[in-house]
């Protein structure tokens, strides 16, 4: 199979996180979407990555949807729970994660518009809906090893590239100093190969 995606993508290093942790042998393409000489769009219609291609072919897209598939593939570190309370907590920590990194892919794509045509009251409005999700995040992490307790799961992952997507594009953000436990989360991750090999650069 292959992965079409980009290096700096949160959802990209998520997908790349999960084929590591399952030991999932791969191809790796970089692609662009913003490139003139993109080819994103004629395997997603909706011009986005990640895309994993299939070995029969058929393209899934989606973060969510290509993570779900993969974890099925293989029981080695299984990284959503098949219970189904436990479930819904993982996916809804990869909801808020991918809802962070949302807001604040709208802000970035906002101020690199030329200046006469920003809103700087929608880039307020995307930097609050990041607050308010770190802020949550924060909460739901609490003093646990991690998201879910004891286990590592797609809940850390997802967590993980949220963070690492802040750094990148938002460096002068204090979220260490105001969240030291998510602080402790991403030092934890760091430990991973899976994680330190696909920081963002």
């Amino acid at each position: 199979m292959k992965l079409v995606g980009t290096l700096t993508s949160p959802y990209v290093r998520k997908v790349r996180i999960v084929l590591a942790e399952k030991r999932i042998d791969h191809e790796f393409a970089i692609d662009i979407p913003w490139n003139e000489d993109t080819h994103v769009g004629q395997i997603n219609p909706l011009g986005k990555v990640p895309v994993l291609i299939l070995d029969d072919g058929e393209a899934l897209f989606d973060s969510r949807v290509i993570v779900e598939y993969l974890d099925t593939l293989t029981p080695v570190a299984r990284l959503i729970p098949e219970i189904a309370r436990s479930r819904l907590q993982v996916k809804r920590f990869e909801a808020l994660s991918d809802g962070i990194c949302d807001a604040a892919a709208l802000a970035v794509l906002e101020m690199r518009r030329p200046l006469e045509k920003q809103s700087a009251e929608w880039v307020e409005r995307q930097k609050k809906k990041v607050n308010q999700g770190l802020q949550f995040l924060a909460l739901e992490l609490g003093e646990k090893s991690w998201c879910m307790g004891d286990v590592f799961s797609l809940a850390d992952i997802a967590a993980g590239c949220c963070l690492g997507y802040l750094d990148l594009r938002f460096p002068e953000t204090a979220w260490r100093e105001s969240y030291p436990n998510l602080a402790r989360l991403v030092e934890k991750l760091m430990k991973r190969t899976s994680y330190s090999d696909t920081i963002p650069r």
